[in-house]
């Protein structure tokens, strides 16, 4: 029945990251954007912030008003609110509403006193972010009212907010008994995210944190309040894991009613069987970097050297940054032991606050780079010095080709050479960092003496900065360098959901992540004999810290001792793992959801 009368309802989907790239949720809403449109259609829309002085190279405004969020869109500027109207130019090109939160500076006092009067949300002064997220909230609140008008439609609607950001508007909705149908969404509790940080047995404690204490001992009680007001107040709540599930019904008080798993628009990233292609493409270009970095000092064997990477958010603990720098201090002493003729590159791929890039790393890639043109050029000459003189030569003599090279061209090339070479180890870290002395990655490493010794397997390189075309190092899309890669490695503590191993696989890339991810609790519950598809999944639940660390350094060394062939053919099993995680495939929990939300509003 939901199914026949879907085209009676409206859907709009709110969220502070529509067309505004913070975090994940933005990589959430953009990717679920076709699978929403094709059940949707036209009564799919989007509301986010617009914050800044243009509008984003994603939006295109568009003119028709015809529509119900057209006609809600003009109400609101009868109103004297800027609001822009148009299409997110991502696939599926779905409507979608911006607000700027400073059109009602005049009304913040009001905005503010209905969150204390009628919800006991009491917020300070001077904080400018808490200032939009309320003024945000309270502008949804009047476009949701202005959209439900029977004037502007008979439709009834479903809005669905992601996010304790844009939360505000729910209270006072429920408070004003619109015929509204109100999802709201957890990705993360603000609380949770803070404890686990601060709290080396944070599952164990869970059940019996004073949640308004701890909020108020981080000096984040209204953000706390808005969350659970927006949790309590929703129709239906949801999250986006079982892990997080627990997390909320002890901190926000309410078990979600359904579980959302996060997925992404697996077409985006199939190569149409290239993927092995492109693997070998983009690893030739993190050669190049290895080459620049390290050869400079000495070197090994490219043909048996693996690349392993890890990425996102510098959270030292919850991002397990910690639990892999200790599995590859293991692995490292492992394959010394057994003299295991390979080399691991693991690369730490974060964003940390640097004065600039070390100048000797971009220093030893321009001279390698230098070297490169050098040899192009003799190998240019040497080739047709050599071809004429085969050509002509009467007999089947071999020739020596050093004969070939230019004396200059030699004495040049053993220059740049000298030049080029040091006594000195790489570096681990590839930028000057502001606090060089109190980073965890670098103390960790300096404290393992995991700091590129030659005889070391297992080498570093620590970037703390985002990989992109415009990066000098790299020259590649993350996307790309994850291609290149043979392993991501995410064994997080702290993971609501866990998009970078979801990446990881869509691409082809096998994965380690953590019982403690949500993405790893659903691979677990969900895809059997995963780990021959490339999935590896650390087990952290009721696991001390020396468990799972060995555990994970066990996977990293059957992973390394595969053979070439059996990599390739992990690499084709993962990548076909990665449709179970299409939103083709994963929509139908939000289509249960809405349903129950329309049910309960009933």
């Amino acid at each position: 029945m939901y199914d026949n009368n879907r085209k009676d309802n409206l859907l709009v989907e709110i969220a502070w990251e529509v067309c505004n790239q913070v975090g994940g949720i933005y990589t959430v809403i953009r990717t679920k954007v076709p699978a929403m449109k094709e059940k949707w259609g036209d009564n799919y829309c989007l509301i986010g912030p617009y914050l800044h002085s243009r509008l984003p190279a994603e939006f295109e405004p568009c003119d028709d008003y015809d529509s119900p969020f057209g006609k809600a869109v003009q109400n609101l500027r009868n109103l004297g609110i800027e609001v822009h109207f148009g299409y997110w130019l991502v696939s599926g090109r779905p409507l979608v509403v911006l607000i700027n939160p400073h059109s009602i500076h005049q009304r913040m006092a009001e905005a503010k006193y209905l969150l204390w009067e009628h919800h006991s949300i009491t917020t300070s002064e001077g904080d400018q972010l808490m200032d939009q997220i309320i003024a945000f909230g309270f502008l949804t609140k009047l476009f949701l009212t202005e959209l439900v008008k029977p004037e502007t439609t008979t439709k009834h609607v479903i809005a669905h907010f992601h996010e304790w950001m844009v939360g505000t508007a729910i209270p006072e909705l429920r408070y004003e008994n619109r015929n509204i149908s109100i999802v709201f969404t957890t990705h993360a509790t603000i609380l949770g995210r803070y404890l686990a940080m601060n709290d080396p047995n944070f599952y164990e404690h869970l059940p019996y944190f004073d949640w308004l204490n701890e909020a108020r001992n981080f000096n984040i009680e209204a953000t706390a309040r808005i969350e659970r007001a927006a949790a309590h107040g929703a129709h239906v709540f949801t999250t986006v894991s079982e892990v997080t599930a627990k997390e909320c019904e002890s901190l926000l008080g309410r078990r979600p009613d359904v579980i959302l798993p996060n997925g992404l628009n697996i077409e985006r990233f199939t190569a149409l069987h290239e993927f092995q292609n492109l693997h070998k493409d983009y690893k030739d270009k993190i050669h190049q970097f290895v080459m620049g970095h390290f050869f400079q000092s000495y070197s090994f064997d490219l043909d048996k050297t693996l690349y392993f990477f890890t990425s996102g958010r510098y959270e030292y603990k919850n991002k397990g940054f910690d639990m892999t720098l200790e599995a590859l201090a293991r692995l490292n002493w492992r394959m010394k032991n057994e003299n295991i003729d390979t080399t691991i590159v693991m690369f730490f791929i974060t964003k940390q606050p640097y004065h600039s890039i070390n100048p000797s790393v971009i220093h030893s890639r321009a001279q390698m780079q230098e070297i490169r043109r050098t040899c192009d050029e003799i190998t240019k000459i040497v080739a047709e010095k050599f071809f004429y003189s085969t050509a002509s030569n009467p007999g089947v003599k071999q020739h020596d080709l050093n004969k070939f090279v230019d004396e200059y061209w030699g004495l040049r090339l053993k220059r740049e050479l000298q030049s080029w070479k040091t006594n000195n180890l790489p570096s681990v870290v590839t930028h000057n960092l502001h606090n060089d002395a109190g980073d965890d990655i670098l103390n960790y490493l300096r404290t393992a003496n995991l700091i590129n010794n030659q005889h070391d397997k297992v080498k570093i390189v620590y970037h703390p900065d985002f990989i992109a075309p415009s990066n000098p190092l790299f020259a590649m899309e993350y996307g790309q360098f994850v291609r290149g890669c043979h392993l991501g490695v995410f064994p997080s503590y702290y993971e609501p959901w866990g998009y970078t191993p979801l990446e990881c696989i869509a691409s082809g890339v096998p994965t380690a992540t953590s019982d403690l991810a949500g993405f790893g609790e659903y691979v677990m519950q969900t895809i059997p004999d995963h780990e021959k598809k490339g999935i590896y999944v650390v087990n952290r639940k009721g696991k001390s810290y020396n468990d799972a660390a060995q555990q994970l350094a066990d996977q990293l060394y059957s992973f390394i001792k595969l053979s070439r062939k059996d990599r390739i053919t992990q690499r084709n099993r993962t990548e076909r793992s990665a449709e179970a995680f299409d939103w083709a495939n994963l929509a139908v929990h939000y289509e249960r959801a809405y349903e129950i939300a329309l049910r309960n509003r009933k």
